[in-house]
């Protein structure tokens, strides 16, 4: 008997539901014996499953699928297997007719959704490809939530085709419908982006609902990205202050066409181009505006299934309007910071893009002001304000942003003129929110909408901030730059009683004997604590001396000292496992980091003594100690603030916010790591293991050379002593050598094995936890793999496979032999034995034997 007689019964099969097909089974009649009805029956069972996990190359017309109790259901695969379609959840209840990469198997990346506005239920509903020839996705109820335009056509079958675009054929094969003349957020290579096309981001990360960002092309030709808020919108790429030649565009081709190659190439009608990091071919790539409303090109890692960001359109995140909101200032340091102005508060704190609101008590002064203006008319030209109503100038004045600027909702523009003028002309409108000035150039900027403010040093630009007098501190243009500490301690201050008037009178008699007899005991008190001093000297010395050691070379600091330095802790730099760190600025204006200590048990004679250690090492390739606090439960190290921040930032800097770091500074970085563990380990006083080596404790200055931060926070190693254990497990997953978790000794040779995990991601500029392949449990696996495949392909006389390790962002440009050196070196030092790796005293000799 014949099982399925074609396509079109096969999808019609599938498409029933387990009820229906008992109800088929059950009504079978004729020569089928009970055997052959349960063998068609599981036949039937097993098609469905395959419909469900792995999908099929097309779906036939007349056919119907429907949802699987909630759950992503592939209904057709590409025949490469690179991409699929069908229901997408997006909540616990609610599906999307989608097409994802289905090659990516981490997480299914989206890159088109017919119904991203409005899912349909969980259960219930379906995807039918009517008789009529359209292609509709019906909910629960049967409404159409969307369809194709191939109603009363010859459309035949559906098909996924390998390049990502579901499209709907005739039976010649010709194209009537293709989901690449309707994308979402994402442009896949080859397809084209035209006049009637246009990309609209995600509302937030991991959801598909339209955002606020669009890119298109507008009426004057131009490629351009544009922020639709709710209230306002802004072109904001290409830069709209500039002209179009200006920008490398050109207004004169009408085609408005750009596509993206499959090398990696995007060229556009408008003469935009921009070429991916890694261009060439046999890369699976996307073209993404993400919710942030950057656009960014993607290219897919085949082994791990992971995305790196190869190109895009902002660096700096805070040039991208509505990032923050209204009334609001954008920062980021080291990531993405929003806050509102002084006298505003966040209208939704879990959505910046809504931005801050005026708080109550200055909303109703705003209010008064408009009630007392309403019959002044705005015309500046004429200059008829001067004396028109003088409420304007007595209930508001100024606070002054320095370095700031918001961009663009100008009232008016004037060159070359006073500030008193531009101050008066805010003064004057009714609905100026503040007035942007830049010296030297007198140019003025009354603003009625205060959007995309961020810091502007160059042209120095200050914002005047217009509010209430009653809420403006003294001076009048204050700074909005201010931080408030509350300090628990008591403070004495002098009696006010003591200068008033009233029942208490001043009596000098009174006072003279109080100052006689004050000043008696003083200098009693001065004689007996010079005799007590004078007597044990030489027993303070010995029994104090770590104290005196570490007073001559530290700087002993009050808890409200740096509590002023850090204004409040307020700018973090970092945090780890042994405390945060934050930026401050002393007295003396010189910049240092401030580490709060955690989990510090120890007593402060201890906590002194320790550092007394740490306060005599001094080497280039260490962080220079500079002070300390132990005061009460309060325990800090103030050290020397390094210029260019930790070699994460500079290292696995995914979003490309800093310079790619080039090959001879990853050399001379390495060496230079090298060069102070081995001091630590050998040449100082007293033996220190680090036990927390990684890119985060290694800090960059100004001339990219290495720094070593947090060593001498666990206990310290005794010269000589081979079985001394640490209590606990220290330093930081995928840079933790073997014997931590053997419960062996722990020597120098831990801090060798996580040397040897920094080479690597040196050399290959990625984190190693993103080195996971499927199916290994944890990143010490990743290290272990790699480490094996790297000895085999160092082992052989072909190095072609160096140009694919090597970090692609490099584009080649390394030195091979220090590159081979390096890893090398790096597996030596990864040994799971640790009596095979080398000591970091070899390493540098080794490391320098290359250098001229």
């Amino acid at each position: 008997m014949a099982l399925v007689g074609s396509a079109y019964s096969i999808y019609t099969l599938v498409s029933l539901t387990q009820n229906q097909i008992i109800v088929a089974m059950a009504a079978m009649r004729g020569a089928c014996i009970f055997t052959t009805s349960i063998f068609f029956l599981s036949m039937l069972i097993s098609v469905n499953a395959l419909a469900k996990d792995h999908g099929s190359s097309y779906l036939a017309r007349g056919s119907t699928v429907d949802t699987w109790d909630g759950e992503t259901t592939a209904i057709l695969v590409s025949p490469n297997g690179a991409f699929a379609c069908g229901f997408y959840r997006v909540a616990t209840n609610a599906l999307t007719f989608s097409v994802w990469f289905h090659a990516s198997s981490r997480r299914k990346t989206v890159v088109w959704t017919a119904n991203r506005d409005e899912p349909v239920n969980g259960r219930g509903s379906s995807l039918a490809f009517r008789k009529d020839g359209g292609l509709a996705l019906l909910d629960y109820n049967g409404t159409a939530v969307w369809s194709t335009n191939t109603t009363a056509t010859s459309a035949s079958h559906a098909k996924l085709l390998d390049n990502g675009n579901l499209v709907v054929m005739d039976p010649g094969g010709r194209s009537l419908w293709g989901s690449f003349d309707s994308p979402t957020d994402t442009l896949l290579p080859s397809q084209p982006m035209t006049r009637n096309t246009k990309l609209v981001s995600a509302s937030a990360r991991g959801l598909l609902y339209s955002g606020l960002y669009t890119l298109y092309f507008d009426s004057d030709n131009q490629l351009k990205l544009i922020y639709n808020g709710p209230e306002i919108s802004s072109i904001y790429w290409p830069n709209p202050f500039n002209k179009p030649w200006v920008n490398k565009r050109s207004t004169y081709n009408s085609s408005r066409y750009g596509i993206l190659e499959e090398t990696g190439r995007f060229v556009a009608s408008d003469k935009f181009e921009f070429e991916a990091s890694d261009l060439g071919d046999k890369v699976m790539r996307r073209l993404t505006l993400d919710y942030d409303g950057n656009l960014r090109l993607y290219s897919l890692n085949p082994t791990s299934g992971n995305w790196s960001v190869s190109w895009m359109a902002f660096h700096r995140v805070c040039d991208i309007h509505g990032v923050c909101g209204k009334n609001s200032m954008c920062k980021y340091i080291p990531k993405l910071q929003c806050s509102c102005l002084k006298g505003f508060e966040v209208i939704d704190a879990s959505n910046w893009s809504e931005g801050c609101r005026r708080k109550a008590n200055i909303t109703a002064s705003w209010d008064k002001h408009r009630r007392d203006n309403a019959n002044i008319t705005a015309s500046w030209d004429k200059h008829r304000r001067a004396n028109a109503n003088s409420t304007t100038t007595q209930d508001f004045s100024f606070r002054k942003l320095a370095e700031t600027d918001f961009y663009g909702y100008d009232l008016a523009y004037d060159e070359w003129i006073p500030f008193s003028k531009c101050r008066n002309m805010c003064l004057g409108y009714v609905d100026c929110q503040a007035f942007g000035y830049r010296k030297g150039e007198g140019k003025c900027f009354p603003k009625v909408y205060l959007f995309n403010g961020k810091n502007f040093p160059d042209p120095p630009n200050d914002i005047y901030l217009k509010v209430p007098k009653g809420l403006l501190p003294s001076p009048e243009l204050a700074s909005t730059i201010a931080y408030e500490c509350k300090v628990h301690e008591k403070e004495a201050n002098v009696s006010l009683q003591m200068l008033k008037g009233g029942t208490s009178k001043f009596k000098f008699g009174y006072f003279l004997s109080s100052a006689l007899t004050l000043l008696f005991i003083e200098v009693t008190l001065i004689i007996a604590g010079c005799c007590v001093v004078y007597k044990s000297e030489r027993r303070v010395e010995i029994a104090d001396e770590g104290y005196m050691i570490i007073s001559n070379q530290f700087r002993i600091f009050s808890y409200r000292e740096l509590q002023k330095a850090t204004r409040c802790f307020q700018e973090e730099l970092g945090s780890g496992g042994s405390g945060a760190v934050y930026k401050g600025v002393l007295d003396d204006e010189r910049k240092v980091a401030v580490k709060k200590l955690n989990d510090v048990i120890q007593g402060e004679q201890e906590f002194r003594s320790e550092l007394s250690v740490i306060g005599r090492i001094y080497h280039m390739n260490l962080v220079r100690i500079w002070g300390f606090c132990a005061e009460k439960t309060h325990r800090l190290l103030v050290s020397e603030f390094i210029e260019n921040g930790s070699l994460d930032r500079a290292l696995f800097d995914y979003q490309s916010l800093f310079p790619v770091l080039q090959w001879s500074q990853r050399y001379k970085i390495a060496v230079g790591v090298a060069k102070g563990l081995a001091y630590l380990h050998t040449e100082c006083l007293e033996w220190i293991v680090h036990c927390d080596v990684k890119p985060e404790n290694i800090l960059l200055d100004e001339d990219f050379e290495p720094k070593i931060a947090d060593f001498g926070l666990v206990k310290l190693l005794t010269r000589g002593s081979n079985t001394e254990m640490l209590s606990r497990v220290c330093g930081t997953r995928g840079y933790i050598a073997p014997e931590w978790a053997l419960n062996l000794p722990i020597t120098g040779k831990v801090d060798v094995y996580s040397y040897g995990v920094v080479l690597l991601e040196l050399v290959k500029g990625v984190r190693v936890s993103r080195w996971l392949v499927e199916g290994e449990e944890g990143v010490e696996m990743a290290v272990r793999c790699s480490t094996q495949i790297l000895k085999e392909k160092l082992a052989g006389e072909d190095q072609s496979w160096l140009l694919e390790f090597v970090d692609y962002r490099l584009d080649g440009e390394f030195n091979h032999s220090e590159a081979i050196l390096m890893l090398k070196i790096a597996v030596s030092c990864v040994e799971e034995e640790r009596s095979r790796r080398p000591s970091m005293g070899h390493v540098v000799e080794t490391l320098l034997s290359l250098v001229e």
